[in-house]
């Protein structure tokens, strides 16, 4: 399951554009598919998710199982998938021309396949511009674990 919803305060930030001096447009574009993804999760719009993935999209969830675009699709718009909230924040971007790296930490709770999989996640997530638009290739998530 990816770790995607929108709850919080970074995106009222993105969207109003508070903490963002300094950016590059593309640094804001990408904070911006961040957030749009997390709504498209959120709502389970699979339309958007069609869009914003690309045809060999990789999503490693934090036991280290895999899912392609279709299955990640799948596992989203499942009724046993439910998400209460999400919340993104310490995100940071790296653009390298046509590619960025957006690296975070993603707060949920939520159940997958009727499990509880709440917690706090750090995510590292990996685009690719194409036909001028920022496209999700790989993502992957890791569980904090409090020691």
């Amino acid at each position: 399951m990816s770790r995607r919803m929108l709850l919080g305060i970074v995106a009222l930030f993105v969207v109003a554009g508070i903490g963002t001096q300094g950016q590059t447009a593309a640094e804001k574009e990408l904070l911006k598919v961040e957030n749009d993804w997390s709504t498209a999760w959120m709502k389970k719009d699979s339309a958007a998710l069609q869009s914003l993935y690309a045809t060999e999209y990789l999503a490693t969830d934090w036991e280290g199982a895999t899912f392609t675009k279709t299955q990640d699709i799948a596992n989203g718009m499942a009724p046993d998938t439910k998400t209460q909230s999400f919340v993104l924040s310490d995100m940071k971007v790296h653009v390298y021309g046509d590619t960025a790296v957006v690296t975070g930490l993603n707060t949920i709770k939520a159940t997958f396949k009727g499990a509880d999989v709440s917690g706090a996640y750090r995510f590292t997530d990996v685009f690719v511009k194409r036909e001028g638009r920022w496209q999700a290739v790989a993502t992957q998530g890791t569980k904090v674990v409090k020691k």
